[in-house]
């Protein structure tokens, strides 16, 4: 089993290090943190797909953008086609149709937004997330959030309950259908209904990719959070169940304490986190 690690996409919202705590100019600088897994028998596995090809040439046609004019300005997308996990994937020497899975943290547009960049593979999703993301869509955040343009061309789905074995203190942990017991899906709900982390357990010991729920390096790896006040505000803003997300992010922040040793995590935005990962550097 081999892990890459790609960004497929990049924000630059106006505050500098009052978000991503280092920019010296206007704007800050974050990242859209997707893994990709060579396994031995079962292909390569996209872990979230960050913004898709149609994100990068299509993002505001018609009257249902693919990602909305209130999320382009709250986070200044800057959208490349360079950064589509499709021809990064490319550059590595694939064919789109070896991405044989792809397992989604959740369905927000800056995760899922290259899914059909990759017709052939099979998406994995909890049921709560996909309930929440293709049902009614009201209140400004599901409506900025989810948008159905992204995925409505999507028909080979495999919604998953969270119905498991437990994992490092995590008592409803699914293994994914189809692919081998060293990647799990992990139930962590709060950002989103139905939002989970994926582990994989590869040569260096477990990697948990925690999408969203935290943003910030610092609120990992210390006994005391730390985030800035440009992450806080979006993570309250985005949030549908602030109890439920604080109490996640508090057991990851004990475990990445307690078991450092045994398990790497990382989440979806934070940029020093993603260098260090692509150079090989401990967290």
């Amino acid at each position: 089993m081999r892990i890459h690690h790609l960004n497929c996409g990049t924000d630059c919202p106006l505050g500098g290090a009052l978000f991503d705590g280092r920019s010296k100019g206007l704007t800050g600088r974050l990242v859209c943190h997707c893994i990709l897994v060579e396994t031995d028998a079962h292909g390569l596995v996209l872990i979230d797909t960050g913004y898709g090809l149609k994100d990068v040439h299509h993002p505001h046609d018609g009257p249902h953008p693919r990602i909305t004019r209130t999320m382009r300005t709250i986070l200044n997308i800057r959208l490349r086609e360079e950064e589509t996990a499709i021809r990064q994937i490319e550059a590595l020497g694939f064919n789109t149709r070896d991405v044989r899975h792809i397992i989604l943290t959740h369905l927000d547009f800056d995760h899922a937004g290259g899914l059909e960049d990759f017709p052939h593979a099979a998406v994995h999703v909890m049921d709560k997330e996909f309930s929440a993301a293709t049902g009614p869509r009201q209140g400004f955040v599901p409506r900025n959030r989810y948008r159905p343009r992204q995925f409505d061309g999507i028909s080979n789905w495999h919604l998953h309950s969270g119905q498991g074995e437990p994992w490092f203190g995590f008592d409803t942990v699914q293994a994914v259908q189809g692919l081998p017991p060293e990647i799990l899906m992990v139930p962590l709900p709060g950002h989103t209904w139905g939002h989970c982390g994926i582990a994989i357990h590869g040569p260096s010991g477990w990697l948990l990719h925690a999408g969203d729920a935290y943003f910030y390096r610092g609120e990992m790896r210390e006994t005391k959070r730390h985030c800035t006040p440009g992450l806080r505000g979006y993570q309250t803003l985005m949030e549908v169940d602030r109890e439920r997300r604080m109490t996640n992010q508090e057991r990851l922040r004990r475990l990445s304490i307690e078991h450092r040793s045994e398990v790497r995590i990382l989440c979806a935005h934070d940029p020093v986190e993603f260098e260090r990962c692509a150079a090989g550097t401990p967290l």
